[in-house]
């Protein structure tokens, strides 16, 4: 029987941003889906995790599949916490 992980790899990459990523810093993360939930199709997984990302204030910038290398992973490459950009004064 699978048994679903308590960190998702997006929670660990949040996890340690919140430690070790300063603001507008970037990163690069591999997601397996098979390591999530082996049940369920890996583009739901990768649209899962993206949501998770977002929700802890990355901006994911590109997503890759690694196919045909590596069967239901993708690579996700973007931004931590990005500042607004200030308004010019008229």
């Amino acid at each position: 029987m699978f048994k679903q992980n308590v960190y998702s790899q997006a929670r660990i990459l949040a996890l340690n941003a919140s430690y070790f990523l300063k603001a507008g810093g970037h990163f690069v993360i591999s997601i397996k889906a098979n390591y999530i939930d082996s049940t369920v199709p890996a583009e739901a997984i990768f649209a899962q995790e993206m949501k998770k990302l977002q929700a802890e204030q990355f901006k994911p910038i590109e997503q890759v599949t690694l196919e045909p290398f590596e069967r239901d992973h993708a690579c996700v490459v973007g931004a931590y916490r990005v500042p607004k950009k200030q308004k010019a004064a008229a």
